[in-house]
This record gives C-alpha cells, sequence and structure tokens, in this order.
C-alpha cells in the first residue's frame, strides 16, 4: 500500500501546487512570484543587452529564409531590401512603443492585457498565443534539429546513409528522429534559466552568429562576384501583381515578430529603466536589413552555382564540400535557433501560462510543458508533412497579431493616456473588469478588423476557393489590422468612455507595497532583526493596511 509520500500523492494536484512568496499580490490568488511585478534587484537589463538580443535574433533562420524567398517569387534584391528595411522599421516602432509599457510598469504581456481588453477577455488573447506559441515551438524545434543533422554530416558524413528503419507513413526517418531528440535534449537545460539571466545567451548569439553571416558572405562574393551573381539578377514581374507582392512580402516580414511585438514587455519589463529598450527603433531595421542582404547576396549565389534557388541556408551547406565550415555554419543556425525558440516562443508560453494558472506553473514549469507538448505531443514533423494549410493559418495568425498590437497601443498612450493602474489588473473585480470582464470597445475593434480579412484567410488555406480581389487584404493584414483596430478602438473609447478605468495618474506596484520586502528581509542581519523588535512588527503591519486601502 503506498504511504502518503508516495505515487498517489505524486498526482494529487495539492503536491504540485507553488509555494506561497511573500510577493506583492499573490495573495489574491491570480498571481505569483512570476506573474508579479518585477522587484528593482530583478531589472537587470540594459541597453547593451537589447542590442544584442536584437543582433542575435536578426541572424535566425526566419529572416534568411524570408529575404531568400522573395527572390523566389521574383522580386530583385533592389525591391527586397526597401521592402525589408520598411517592414522592419515600422515593427521596431510599434515595438518599443509595447516595450516601454512594460519598461514602465514591469508587468508581463498577459497582466497588461487585462487594461485594454478586460480582465477575462485578455485571457482569449493568452490562450490563443499559448496554441501558437507551442506549435512554432515544435516546428523550430525541428528546424534545429535539421542543424544538427548536418553538423554530425559534417564530422560523420556516413550517417547520410544511416538505414531508416521507420515506415514511410512516420514522416520521418531514423537518423531525422535521433537528431529531433538530440537537438530538443541541449535546447532543453536553457528552459530552466530565468529570464532575468537568458540575456547571456543572446549576448553570446550576438557575438557568434553575426561572425558566421559574414563568412558566408564573403565565400558567396568570392565564388561568385556580385557583376554576375546579385548585380545580375532582375525582377521577374511586373504591373499590379508586382505591388501586391511587394505589399504581401512586406506583409511576412511585419509578421515574423508581430508576435514578439505584442508580448515584448515580457522582457522589457526587466529593463533597468525605460531609455534602456529606447535603442529599439534603431538596431532593428540596421541589424535586420543587413542580416536579410547577406541571406539574399548568398541566395544569389547559390541560384549561379547550383542552378535554383536555396532559399534555405541549410540546403546550401549540404551542397558544401568543406566540412569544418559546414559544421560551423550549422551550429551558428543551432544556437540562434535555440535562443529564438525561446525568446518567442517557450518564454511567452510560460508567461502565458502562468497566467492561466498561477497557483501551480510559474514561467519554468510553463516553458517545459511548452516543450513537452508542442515538442513531442503535436509531432512537428506530422505538421510540416501533411499541413500545408494549417501552416498557412498559423501564418495568417498575423490577423490577430496587428489588432492586438493596436488595442494595446492606443489604449496604454491615447485612451488612459499611460495613467493606469497595475494593482487592479489583478483583480478580477477591480476598475478593468468593464462588462462582466470583456471590454466591448475592444471586441468591437477586433470584430471589424479581423473579418474582412477572414476570406483571404481561407484563400490562403485551400486556394481552391477564390475570393476573388478580397485577397489582397489579406495580403496587408498586420498593417490593416493595426490601423484599423487603433481607430475603430479609439472612437469607441471616446465616444463612450469607460469611466471607471480612468485614474488621475499612473498607480504602480511600487506606489502601493515596500518593493523587495523579501530581499530586504533576507539581507538584514541577525543583529538588526533583533534590535527591530516589536517595532518593525508593527511597521510592517502599518504597510499592509496601507496598502489595501491604496489598491
Amino acid at each position: 500500500m503506498l504511504h502518503s509520500g508516495g505515487l498517489v500523492s505524486f498526482f494529487k494536484p495539492s503536491s504540485w501546487a507553488l509555494d506561497r512568496e511573500e510577493t506583492t499580490f499573490a495573495n489574491r490568488g491570480w498571481s505569483n512570484k512570476d506573474m508579479d511585478p518585477v522587484p528593482p534587484r530583478l531589472r537587470t537589463w540594459t541597453t547593451w543587452n537589447y542590442i544584442s538580443y536584437w543582433v542575435s535574433d536578426a541572424t535566425n533562420l526566419a529572416v534568411w529564409e524570408l529575404a531568400s524567398s522573395m527572390l523566389a517569387i521574383g522580386l530583385s534584391w533592389r525591391q527586397a531590401m526597401p521592402c525589408i528595411a520598411v517592414a522592419y522599421a515600422i515593427i521596431s516602432v510599434v515595438m518599443v512603443l509595447t516595450g516601454t509599457i512594460g519598461a514602465r510598469l514591469h508587468i508581463a504581456f498577459p497582466v497588461l492585457n487585462r487594461s485594454s481588453f478586460g480582465f477575462w477577455f485578455s485571457y482569449f488573447t493568452v490562450f490563443s498565443r499559448v496554441l501558437l506559441s507551442m506549435f512554432w515551438f515544435g516546428i523550430q524545434t525541428y528546424n534545429g534539429s535539421q542543424c544538427v543533422y548536418q553538423m554530425l554530416k559534417a564530422i560523420w558524413p556516413s550517417i547520410a546513409r544511416l538505414p531508416n528503419r521507420l515506415p514511410v507513413s512516420a514522416n520521418i526517418t531514423s537518423s531525422g528522429l535521433m537528431c529531433y531528440i538530440l537537438y530538443w535534449l541541449i535546447q532543453l537545460p536553457f528552459l530552466f534559466v530565468t529570464p532575468h539571466k537568458i540575456r547571456w545567451l543572446f549576448f553570446a548569439k550576438g557575438v557568434l552568429t553575426p561572425i558566421a553571416w559574414l563568412a558566408m558572405i564573403i565565400w558567396a562574393f568570392v565564388k561568385v562576384p556580385a557583376s554576375q551573381g546579385l548585380f545580375s539578377q532582375h525582377a521577374t514581374i511586373e504591373g499590379n501583381y508586382f505591388s501586391w507582392a511587394w505589399l504581401s512580402a512586406m506583409n511576412s516580414a511585419l509578421g515574423i515578430y508581430a508576435s514578439l511585438s505584442v508580448n515584448i514587455p515580457d522582457f522589457t519589463r526587466y529593463a533597468k529603466n525605460e531609455r534602456a529598450q529606447y535603442v529599439q527603433p534603431f538596431i532593428i531595421p540596421i541589424a535586420f536589413t543587413l542580416c536579410s542582404f547577406v541571406g539574399i547576396a548568398v541566395t544569389s549565389a547559390g541560384i549561379q552555382l547550383y542552378g535554383e534557388v536555396l532559399w534555405d541556408p541549410l540546403l546550401l551547406i549540404d551542397r558544401w564540400d568543406n566540412r569544418a565550415a559546414a559544421f560551423f555554419a550549422s551550429f551558428v543556425f543551432a544556437l540562434t535557433t535555440i535562443g529564438t525558440n525561446i525568446s518567442a516562443n517557450s518564454l511567452g508560453a510560460g508567461n502565458d501560462m502562468t497566467a492561466l494558472c498561477p497557483k501551480y506553473i510559474n514561467i519554468r514549469r510553463g516553458q517545459i510543458l511548452c516543450a513537452i507538448i508542442g515538442g513531442w505531443a503535436l509531432c512537428p514533423w506530422e505538421i510540416l508533412a501533411n499541413a500545408t494549410g494549417f501552416l498557412s493559418f498559423m501564418d495568417g495568425y498575423t490577423i490577430f497579431l496587428g489588432p492586438f498590437a493596436g488595442i494595446m497601443v492606443t489604449d496604454f498612450y491615447l485612451v488612459h493616456k499611460g495613467c493606469v493602474d497595475v494593482p487592479a489588473m489583478y483583480d478580477p473585480s477591480g476598475r478593468y473588469r468593464y462588462t462582466g470582464g470583456f471590454n466591448w470597445r475592444a471586441v468591437l475593434a477586433m470584430i471589424v478588423t479581423v473579418a474582412p480579412t477572414l476570406p483571404g484567410l481561407i484563400n490562403s488555406i485551400n486556394p481552391a476557393i477564390k475570393i476573388g480581389y478580397a485577397t489582397h487584404l489579406f495580403d496587408i493584414a498586420w498593417m490593416y489590422g493595426f490601423v484599423v483596430a487603433s481607430l475603430v478602438y479609439y472612437v469607441a473609447s471616446y465616444l463612450f468612455p469607460a469611466h471607471d478605468t480612468y485614474v488621475d495618474g499612473l498607480i504602480s506596484a511600487d506606489d502601493v507595497m515596500p518593493i523587495d520586502k523579501q530581499y530586504e528581509k533576507d539581507e538584514k542581519s541577525p543583529t538588526e532583526t533583533t534590535q527591530s523588535g516589536t517595532e518593525g512588527e508593527e511597521q510592517k503591519s502599518v504597510n499592509v493596511e496601507t496598502a489595501e486601502v491604496q489598491v
């Protein structure tokens, strides 16, 4: 018979409940240590951390593949580069607007979203992003496993001839599954690193990846001089089709970081101050445009060398005879994929799961759940093999992300003018309850914005369904969603203001609670603790009472 500490108790929900922390809002039941506003001692991200973060993120597979794919749809490099530069300039402005909110309030996206969408309607944005993050985590992990395959192939070329023991219906080979397991295990330890310390991973990426990309563009220009490769490449489309192709390509560039433009507060809440993240509008367009140029230049060289558009750099690396170069390049792509998977997927999913179930899930547990569900339960190799329409739907999720960002920015800067009540964001019965937990202004903005783009999304999933010119609205879905949702939300809020949500000034967590109470308690020496005695207990009681009155 199992004793109380045995297998039976292991599966009891109570055994998985998080220990209660002496944090600002955990005692309300709607938060835990990871969801609370970040205390000053954990606000460690500096300007250089954000620079290294974006340099490392610019050098990832998705940025390369997007830039290279623009050549595949018929754009020339002269047309693709302005498209890329404009897109990343736009997204960088949105990034710093939403990022400033996180840096000022020190709260994560799932909590911040409650002030504009309403306490309960915000869970729609959170839950949908959890699903999106888990799917993309699995797909990015599979992409990383391809890097591992190229690394092993560079060391032991015989792996290419490894017998496949799996059936064709498995949609993955024995060597592919082995590399997937290896990459998943390599990636796993990074999920245990706390968000305020993960900046060192981005620093390492920011140093190593530019070296690899610089080496690859030098290789491209040595193998194929620019006059014969890049500069000789011309557009194959023109007229009206070119215009919509250019806009669609720009929307795709916006879409790559549309999710991060919404959840960047998950990172900026760890900023030392607001100014630390003001560098984003400068570093993002520069880093991403330069990295996109590398992708286009190397792909152009590949066209001359191999006679086809190898928009995936791993396909290009697979053609190399230099095994050392192939290993180093694959290693760098594997490293950058880990960082991107953490920043864009697992950490976002961890924050969102923490908000959904704060009693049992913190960020670390959320990331592990994302790794297990997204990495194994969803079988990403099956998705990539069988679900072209499903992937189109996942890409089409930008029709929601544009409105999300627009509503958040408009609500904070234009409607409430930065005057919000942070403690009330943790209270389901507080001022951000709106009507039954739903801010109908946000609901209206979502409906008006998303509905017209749905026919284009349907067409992208199943091209056999013809919808005429309506597909063009889907080609600019993010831009349309951001602008229209912002306008509709502002007009509705102006004509029908939610008076209960207005406050005279910003009410931050620092205003209602002694900051770092537990930290200060731990730092206090035994002598100091003894001397404070009853007087300290009285002061603590007074502080708690004051906090409750102000809340």
